[in-house]
């Protein structure tokens, strides 16, 4: 349809007209109101404002190396190779006071070698012209610092030597801050000279100092070092004289006076002497105290110290006055050209004003929704309720492209808060069921070995226990998988000690929780005992282990189980001889170990590594360490460290049953009535052994033979595993394990038929029956 302008279009899809003008897509609009009219003015400004930042930029860059990146440093450094030159030439000179202060000087020397060695690398593209060469011949000098000090330390090398050496450094050192004097600023460089003067100064005088370090012992110079020293005075003087008291100036000028001073009268005046001092042959004689002249030269140099400090911070001050004095002038320049830059497009911001404060409303908007669905997210997973209305803040549409962004947005905000509600909910919902499943099943399981005990107990035929004893065993087993659902949904399992228990113990009740407990093989040293609250988790931790250990690895291949004490706990090594895994495998299952997530169970349900979540959850409680390590067998060897916290000492009275208390104290009676032990509640058997011949089955009970050992429940187990009766009843669950949880029928049959015997005698044996207690009495044998 012709609206009348040759434009057409269907209603709502094509472009739409306001007041007689087309609507250019906003995107369109603002770069063409912004950008045509600022590109014919912007290349001038920013010229002008280029050439000032970079004269600024390389001025402060300059400054910063003079000051602190190179100049603190190599400061140092040459104050440091200086006393070390003169106490090494005092060294050889046979001074035995002066080894300690050599080594001590050499520590603070190395510190400020490592200070200058990173200088090396230093990459400024605005740095003074030669400085990359100062540095690096200096660096090349540092080198031989080493293997000079081994030498005048082993005694090859001389006294000249050593000088030459030090001196040769020095005045690479003294290059380095030659150079940072070269800015790109006029006055600065005039300024830098005096400062450059007074470290030439400084090196003179210990050059001089160094050399008469050699002849105070001896009160004699030979001729060559007579010249050194006269030609270090002679220059000293002049630079003093002629370049740095000239160039003192403002604070300065006090120590125009320093010539004046009694320290430098003192030094002057035995260098005068020195120099007037007729050679004899080839050598001088010394006159002076070596006292008097190290305590004038100590004083001159302290001077020198702080007029070179003094420089410094007004050469500083007067480099960085001007850098800044650029950056002034290039922030005004830029002022008057973004000023003008501004005017250009105010018309332009009169347009998009409006455009822009709703779009940066949207954004605001968007950005608060960003940073409020985690929060959301956070707080339901913590359990707390979420009002979706009141977490989402309804914009006003406005009848545009604009209006409907925002109701867009209104929709995503609130479907995006409704979904994760949803989510929470559904996932806290299925974690609820799952503990309520796993918990009744708990209950029916506890019941269930309750039953099996009480059959255990009532049954003699050996088939009939031996199957019972498969059930007991299968059902601990169902137990552990129960708690894995109880972890994953959450919860903690329930089992609970109050006594510590012996870590050998708590690998066997673990062992016993393991379809294949014949293959695993443990070893414990030491006697490690394990706090009561980590034994539940910490049974659980390695029955999940070692089940991993043995369904990845071929049958009848060995499980090797060790336990030790190490410095920081124990540690536990669970070690199969399977296929093993890729290291990429390994990194991952033991960041998921360190580091347990929130596991979701619904969107995990297919994953394999379900048994690694329950380990990860139970070791982070527990605070173990847990890692998976490539085993020299080609397997996987797992190494559980368990912390000192939870490895407690031995209890001072570990309550153990009578009839294994003292296996060998084969005199004393074990029941002074002389009957048989008796069966009761709670009792299973624990040690099964038929070491009478079936010759001597029908001897009578008064013949001596000692009867065969009792069948006693949980017998094997240490007595803080040990379940009472009271609380089988209360919650119907237990931790029954067993040494050995296969019996022999053979060795159950010849149970049952003694005991039988062993009764039928009894009868005859009681008192008052004509029979003797005392002789019928049975003892404990050592079996």
């Amino acid at each position: 349809m012709d609206d009348g302008n040759g434009l057409a279009g269907p209603s709502g899809d094509g472009p739409r007209r306001r007041g007689g003008v087309r609507r250019l897509p906003l995107r369109t609009v603002l770069l063409i109101v912004v950008f045509v009219p600022s590109l014919t003015f912007a290349p001038l400004l920013a010229s002008g404002m280029n050439q000032l930042f970079t004269q600024w930029q390389a001025e402060k860059a300059q400054m910063d190396l003079a000051t602190t990146t190179v100049g603190v440093p190599a400061s140092a450094l040459f104050f440091g190779l200086d006393r070390e030159r003169r106490l090494t030439a005092e060294v050889l000179a046979g001074s035995a006071s002066a080894r300690a202060e050599l080594t001590e000087q050499r520590r603070v020397t190395d510190q400020a070698v490592a200070a200058f060695r990173p200088l090396t690398a230093l990459d400024v593209p605005d740095a003074q012209e030669g400085l990359a060469d100062a540095i690096a011949r200096t660096d090349r000098g540092l080198g031989l610092l080493a293997e000079q000090r081994r030498a005048v330390d082993a005694g090859r090398s001389g006294a000249q030597r050593a000088f030459d050496y030090y001196s040769g450094v020095l005045e690479s050192g003294l290059g380095v801050l030659t150079t940072l004097g070269r800015t790109d600023e006029g006055q600065v460089n005039r300024e830098a000279q005096a400062l450059s003067d007074l470290y030439w100064v400084v090196n003179l005088l210990g050059r001089e100092d160094a050399v008469l370090a050699r002849g105070w012992g001896t009160g004699r110079l030979t001729r060559d070092e007579y010249v050194l020293v006269s030609d270090a005075i002679g220059a000293r003087n002049h630079l003093m004289r002629s370049r740095v008291i000239p160039a003192l100036k403002g604070d300065e000028t006090p120590y125009a006076k320093l010539t004046d001073g009694k320290a430098w009268a003192t030094m002057t005046a035995m260098e005068e002497r020195l120099i007037t001092s007729a050679p004899e042959g080839d050598q001088v004689t010394l006159r002076g105290d070596s006292v008097a002249w190290r305590s004038s030269v100590e004083a001159v140099t302290g001077q020198l110290r702080q007029l070179l400090d003094l420089r410094f911070e007004n050469v500083s001050k007067i480099g960085y006055d001007h850098a800044r004095m650029v950056f002034t002038v290039f922030v005004s320049i830029s002022s008057v050209g973004l000023l003008a830059l501004a005017l250009v497009i105010f018309t332009s911001w009169r347009l998009t004003a409006i455009l822009r404060r709703r779009i940066l409303h949207l954004r605001h908007e968007a950005h608060e929704l960003q940073e409020r669905l985690p929060d959301v997210v956070a707080r339901l997973e913590r359990g707390e309720d979420v009002d979706v209305d009141a977490e989402v803040r309804t914009l006003q549409p406005t009848p545009d492209e604009l209006g409907e962004l925002g109701q867009a947005l209104n929709l995503a905000s609130r479907s995006a808060v409704l979904t994760a509600v949803r989510q929470a909910e559904q996932h806290r919902g299925f974690q609820r069921m799952l503990q309520r499943i796993a918990r009744r099943t708990q209950i029916l399981i506890g019941l269930q070995l309750k039953k099996l005990d009480e059959l255990e107990r009532r049954h003699e035929d050996p088939e009939v226990l031996e199957g019972l004893f498969d059930l007991d065993h299968l059902t601990a087993r169902l137990r552990r998988y129960e708690e894995n659902l109880v972890i994953l949904g959450g919860g903690q399992p329930q089992r609970r000690w109050r006594k510590p228990v012996h870590l050998l113990d708590v690998l066997r009740a673990a062992q016993g929780e393991v379809q294949d407990y014949r293959r695993i093989a443990i070893d414990v040293e030491g006697e490690s005992w394990i706090a009561e609250r980590a034994v539940g988790p910490l049974v659980h931790v390695l029955a999940e282990l070692m089940e991993n250990a043995t369904a990845f690895s071929r049958p009848l291949t060995p499980v090797e189980v060790r336990a030790a004490p190490v410095s920081r706990g124990v540690a536990v090594e669970i070690e199969d001889r399977g296929l093993g895994m890729e290291p990429e495998q390994y990194d991952a299952a033991n960041d998921l170990l360190r580091s347990p997530p929130r596991l979701d169970v619904m969107t995990h349900a297919d994953d394999v590594r379900l048994g690694l979540y329950v380990v990860a959850r139970l070791s982070a409680g527990l605070g173990l360490k847990v890692e998976l390590r490539s085993s020299a067998f080609g397997g996987t060897r797992v190494i559980v460290l368990i912390p000192e916290s939870l490895v407690v000492d031995r209890p001072r009275a570990v309550p153990v049953p009578e009839e294994v208390s003292s296996p060998r104290e084969d005199a004393r009676p074990a029941h002074e009535d002389g009957d048989l032990p008796a069966r009761s509640r709670g009792r299973a058997m624990a040690h099964v052994t038929a070491s009478a011949s079936p010759e001597r089955d029908d001897a009578p009970a008064s013949s001596g033979l000692r009867p065969l050992p009792q069948r006693v429940r949980q017998a094997s187990l240490a007595a803080e595993l040990k379940v009472p009766a009271a609380r089988d009843e209360r919650t119907g669950q237990e931790f029954a394990v067993r040494d050995q949880p296969g019996r022999s029928s053979a060795a159950i049959g010849a149970f049952q038929r003694q005991s039988r015997k062993r009764r039928t005698g009894d009868d005859a044996s009681r008192p008052g029956q004509g029979g003797s207690a005392e002789s019928s009495s049975p003892t404990t044998e050592d079996r």
